[in-house]
């Protein structure tokens, strides 16, 4: 069986290490875990990695945030991957710092890469997990936060986070996502 896994983010250095690339890192820390390698491959970056008999193809979209959709539409297609066989990884500042939030379909919440990935995929009813950034920034100073690089207390706690979502998305591909919904809640 085959699973599309796209991690959010924008390319460039001035962006890798900033909390909208989360998902990004997610994706990277999955696909150093089960020994993956990264190529260059049509809108994005690319690595296929096997866990337990499934293939993961994992995708770091290579169309920035607000173009999202279109590398998510292309590898879902080109892969013949089912849409419930695909997750989604993002930041989210509706959720404190830590909080992970996996869901079978759901809004965008004002997410520019959601929203791209809806629009194009023409529903929500895609599998998504969000990774909570938390929102302490001033009126005026969401695009400064989302683009802004991780404070040092977040840092020391950003490996334990994208553990856990390597291990939500494991779970995802091999017992499903109801428990894998329940493994993450605990």
């Amino acid at each position: 069986m085959k699973y599309l896994i796209t991690g959010l983010g924008n390319v460039g250095y001035e962006y890798e290490n900033t909390r909208h690339n989360i998902g990004f890192k997610a994706v990277e820390l999955l696909c150093q875990q089960l020994g993956g390698t990264w190529r260059v491959d049509h809108h994005g970056d690319l690595a296929e990695v096997k866990f337990k008999g499934r293939t993961l193809i994992l995708l770091k979209p290579g169309t920035y945030m607000n173009l999202s959709g279109k590398a998510v539409r292309y590898w879902l297609q080109k892969e013949k991957i089912a849409l419930e066989n695909s997750m989604v990884i993002c930041d989210d500042i509706n959720l404190p710092f830590g909080k992970l939030r996996l869901r079978p379909k759901g809004s965008d919440g004002g997410h520019n890469g959601l929203k791209s990935i809806e629009a194009l995929l023409g529903t929500d009813a895609y599998p998504r997990l969000r990774i909570g950034i938390g929102n302490t920034f001033g009126p005026g100073r969401q695009v400064n936060y989302v683009l802004g690089e991780w404070a040092a207390d977040e840092v020391a706690e950003l490996t334990t986070i994208l553990e856990k979502v390597a291990e939500g998305i494991k779970a995802f591909a091999t017992i499903g996502i109801s428990r894998a919904m329940n493994n993450l809640g605990k």
